[in-house]
């Protein structure tokens, strides 16, 4: 990760266990910041595949996440739609360190800016 400069976004006690919180960006579909029991975190477009439910919404279990929706389960560690379902949400790469939950600001500026 050298080289890189990360954006503080907040502690990670500032996520509830399994649960998320949004990152809301100046342009685009706010960030979702995922915990799992293990105190594990990461991060996706808040903005599921199937029909665009709001995945920081969701139930989260291990590495997935259940949207609100319709229950399709969502891979917090690559953004895919877990089978027979199909498709995927945008991931960002995200780091904690000291506690703290940090975001690529490239990635917060340029990526999944199309979808909606």
């Amino acid at each position: 990760m050298k080289g890189k400069d990360w954006t503080v976004i907040c502690r990670v006690d500032d996520i509830p266990v399994l649960g998320a919180r949004r990152v809301a960006r100046a342009r685009g579909i706010d960030v979702a910041v995922f915990r799992n029991g293990e105190d594990q975190v990461f991060a996706l477009l808040d903005r599921c595949p199937h029909k665009g439910g709001p995945l920081s919404q969701g139930i989260v279990f291990g590495t997935s996440v259940a949207c609100p929706l319709h229950n399709w389960t969502i891979g917090l560690d690559d953004g895919k739609a877990k089978a027979p379902d199909a498709g995927c949400a945008q991931r960002f790469a995200c780091r904690v360190q000291d506690g703290q939950v940090m975001l690529d600001p490239v990635e917060l500026a340029t990526l999944g800016l199309d979808a909606g």
